[in-house]
């Protein structure tokens, strides 16, 4: 069973935090240098949740879920 997938191959998101609009549709909605920018980009275009990851230089991924902090 294959458990790896490639997101993201287009070579212009290397180095900035990519914002899709879930795991199932990877449609880039925002791209950027600041991941809470990114997700505020994403939320311009209705996208409230989006999967948002940075995309590094090399072969290593990370991947962030930001939520909403009630005070």
């Amino acid at each position: 069973m294959k458990t790896e997938f490639e997101l993201i191959v287009d070579k212009q998101y290397q180095g900035k935090f990519v914002a899709l609009r879930s795991l199932s549709d990877t449609t880039v909605v925002a791209s950027g240098d600041d991941p809470s920018e990114v997700s505020s980009l994403a939320a311009t275009k209705g996208v409230q949740e989006p999967v948002i990851f940075f995309v590094p230089e090399d072969d290593v991924s990370y991947i962030y879920k930001l939520s909403k902090v009630e005070v």
